[in-house]
């Protein structure tokens, strides 16, 4: 019997299965005069979750669809990135569509503005808040006898608090996860690889703030040979009992990722959907890889049909244009 995840606001489906979440880079999404031209429109049934990345923490937000000054980075003006939400919604009202804040770079969170980052929510009609917490010097230590923490734990908490206050439930607040971020304490003390990031999401997920979450994923990629993406579920799962999704990176040209092919993408969407309380997470579908397009170098549109496959969805042939 499959184990339903509900995401909060979401009707229910005809297939009530594991979720599945793909991120859409604003900066690849195709120019459009009209929401229901974009790639985002369109995206097919099985797609529970769609991250809009990036929005910075500290983005300014005038107003009046101004995207100009909030990190994303889409070649139309906002109504259109909000026509699109609306189109995508009469279609599917069961898709959920979050503003992804943060990632590589966009880490000025101890400039947070929870306000603004919920009025551009309102405004585009969007589900909710995806956080992509990625400090560049998160200062981590302990772990053993002592607990693991990092310096960086009250800035995450404070976001995760702020951001709730800002967007009350049915709105999705959901973290994403550091691929090591939960090692450093107990059996995973010196779970490989041992980093500066080993620990960044302990302290937020054995905090109170956690409850106010409702759901986590893992950044199960770019994280050396030695990573293994189901030990990091492991870890994950001892702090954090809620829906949880694995993540995989399409290796590309501009993403230092390794290469992982079709059939190894479906197998990881096989095998998690053995495990209960389990989804997965596609970053990015836009990235294109950086040798010819094959089996052993797939984009993000082929894994994400992989993965749909993988989790035994239906409709796996419709997919992203």
């Amino acid at each position: 019997m499959a184990v339903v995840l509900a995401l909060p606001g979401a009707p229910a489906r005809a297939n009530p299965v594991r979720p599945l979440m793909v991120y859409l880079e604003s900066w690849y999404e195709r120019p459009a005069t009209g929401g229901g031209a974009t790639v985002l429109a369109a995206t097919p049934p099985w797609v529970d979750l769609v991250g809009l990345a990036f929005a910075k923490p500290d983005l300014v937000y005038p107003g009046d669809l101004d995207l100009s000054q909030t990190g994303l980075a889409y070649r139309f003006p906002g109504t259109v990135l909000r026509d699109a939400v609306a189109a995508l919604k009469a279609r599917q009202p069961g898709t959920r569509v979050l503003l992804s804040v943060g990632g590589h770079g966009y880490d000025r969170w101890d400039r947070l503005d929870a306000g603004m980052i919920a009025r551009l929510v309102g405004d585009l009609g969007l589900d909710g808040v995806d956080i992509d917490f990625e400090p560049a010097a998160p200062q981590c230590a302990g772990g053993g006898a002592t607990p693991r923490h990092c310096a960086s734990d009250a800035a995450l908490i404070a976001a995760v608090d702020g951001l709730r206050a800002a967007l009350p439930r049915p709105k999705t607040l959901m973290v994403t996860g550091w691929s090591v971020g939960a090692y450093g304490d107990g059996a995973f003390t010196l779970s490989a690889p041992v980093s500066p990031w080993s620990g960044l999401m302990l302290g937020l997920l054995r905090s109170p703030s956690a409850a106010k979450l409702d759901l986590v994923s893992v950044m199960a990629y770019g994280a050396g040979p030695y990573f293994r993406p189901f030990e990091a579920l492991r870890a994950y799962r001892l702090v954090w009992a809620g829906p949880l999704l694995l993540g995989v990176g399409v290796p590309s040209a501009d993403q230092d990722l390794p290469a992982i092919t079709i059939a190894e993408t479906e197998a990881l969407g096989r095998r998690v959907a053995t495990q209960p309380g389990l989804g997965m997470m596609l970053y990015a579908l836009f990235q294109r890889p950086a040798g010819a397009l094959s089996d052993r170098h797939p984009d993000g549109r082929a894994m994400a049909a992989a993965l749909c496959r993988g989790l035994a969805l239906t409709g796996c042939d419709q997919g992203f244009p």
